[in-house]
């Protein structure tokens, strides 16, 4: 059955009732033979059959409303991984394995040195295992460690955090972005936790920052079109092992200095039982896809060099791209969750606007108590407060993630919802709007409604250090 995501639930009864009253009329007129016209005679003279009419078909609708209405999507909890501090990643452990690797040329080492200051990063985000070993060279054996390491401690901490039976999980999601093994990562999930035969796994792959989000919005469509209950666990890594970059291109060497190990699971269910329990409610999702532009297509892209070394490419163009699709993006997005009089402001803005000058941008902060955007790095952060004219109050949990966790893809939103979290910014009824950047080239939009305040919750990732931010970043 087709849904109707932009009406409220009290237009979509009115519109039952309506459709509802006009079949009866219509299947009236067709099989007694009568006129529509009489027919419309006869119950305006009859107005107490007309009254009756009408209470039988609000009955009906009540009742056909409540068994279709689309079924809440609830955030139960999630969970963040946090690696031990002998993990941390300093200007001084990168620039050791870099010189014991002995693969990397002097230029290469001087330029990412010169990214690495300017990233925004601390000396505190966390490097996948390789990078302390004696033996520099990523195997296959890291990577699966490094899945094994984040995905186990993420879902063991949501599980305990939620009560929830693991032999209840109906849908397992799992999302890596550089890593894809056989068997799948969702098959190592249900091998863990010895979950139930029925259970429905998906595995996503090569969906760049994005898929986090994308995994959420899968779970959220699986949830919606159940009429029973259903739990599902998202899972959201990346794995830097295998996609350590050795070569000495340029735009290939940028991904070393931002990207770091992180890894999210979220719990999510259906079941309106559970509402009191749960954190959050997803109230909206939106994807848009850019990649028909070749540009778009190709502004970050994994490719061999010259000396035939993987890596991803980070064009120059990337900037430009993730600012020009997150504009097409709102353009579609805001007409689902800002006020009216943004949208009548944004509408005049468009109508006068010509030559160079263009509309305005609408303000997405009376739309949104709190903007969880995406971490990608300095440049995007910047692109983003600029497209949405966001002051820099708006962009502080995202420059902070970045900061005190580095790039961890997929996860990122994760980590900054944390952020919120041990702030103690979340209240009951706030809105919250999550955004995140994808290879291909994607963007993602969540927006959320907290069903209570921010928990002070054991392990949360920024626990023992929150109280040191905000810091100056760049």
């Amino acid at each position: 059955m087709k849904s109707f995501p932009h009406l409220s639930h009290i237009q979509l009864i009115h519109l039952s009732f309506v459709s509802l009253f006009f079949s009866i009329l219509l299947f009236h007129a067709v099989f007694s033979g009568t006129s529509a016209a009489h027919l419309f005679r006869l119950l305006s003279a009859a107005p107490a059959s007309v009254s009756l009419s009408c209470a039988w078909c609000v009955l009906v609708s009540v009742l056909y409303f409540y068994y279709t209405r689309p079924r809440p999507v609830l955030l139960l909890n999630y969970a963040c991984f946090k690696p031990e501090s002998d993990r941390r990643c300093t200007l001084e452990v990168s620039e050791y394995f870099v010189r014991r690797s002995n693969r990397f040329s002097g230029e290469s080492e001087a330029f990412m040195r010169g990214i690495y200051l300017k990233s925004g990063l601390s000396d505190e985000t966390y490097a996948p295992k390789f990078i302390f070993e004696e033996n520099c060279e990523p195997k296959f054996e890291y990577a699966v460690d490094e899945a094994r390491e984040g995905m186990f401690a993420a879902v063991d901490a949501v599980f305990l955090k939620t009560g929830i039976d693991r032999r209840r999980i109906d849908v397992v999601i799992v999302t890596c972005g550089g890593f894809s093994p056989a068997p799948s990562l969702s098959s190592l999930v249900v091998n863990r936790y010895k979950l139930k035969p029925e259970v429905k796994t998906f595995n996503l792959s090569g969906m760049g920052c994005s898929s986090g989000l994308i995994a959420v919005d899968l779970a959220a469509k699986i949830l919606r079109s159940s009429r029973k209950p259903l739990y599902a666990i998202v899972v959201v890594i990346e794995s830097i092992s295998l996609n350590w970059y050795f070569g000495d291109n340029r735009s290939m060497l940028v991904t070393n200095c931002i990207f770091r190990v992180g890894c999210a699971a979220a719990l999510m269910t259906n079941d309106q039982a559970l509402r009191r329990a749960a954190k959050m409610e997803l109230s909206h999702s939106l994807r848009t896809h850019h990649g028909a532009d070749e540009s778009a297509y190709r502004a970050a892209f994994q490719q061999e060099d010259a000396e035939g070394y993987t890596g991803v490419a980070l064009t120059k163009d990337l900037i430009r791209v993730a600012g020009l699709s997150l504009s097409r993006h709102i353009k579609q997005l805001a007409p689902r969750v800002l006020p009216l009089s943004q949208l009548a402001h944004y509408l005049y803005s468009a109508m006068t606007s010509g030559g160079d000058s263009k509309p305005a941008v609408p303000d997405f902060t009376t739309a949104f108590e709190h903007l969880c955007i995406h971490t990608g790095g300095k440049a995007v952060i910047e692109k983003v407060g600029q497209v949405l004219k966001l002051r820099d109050s708006v962009t502080e949990p995202a420059r902070m993630t970045l900061h005190r966790f580095g790039n961890t893809s997929s996860s990122l939103v994760f980590y900054e919802l944390a952020y919120f979290e041990a702030k103690g910014r979340l209240k009951k009824g706030d809105r919250m709007w999550m955004m995140a950047f994808g290879t291909g080239f994607k963007v993602c939009s969540l927006v959320w409604k907290c069903l209570k305040d921010s928990p002070d919750e054991f392990d949360n990732p920024w626990k023992d250090c929150i109280h040191r931010y905000p810091v100056k970043a760049w």
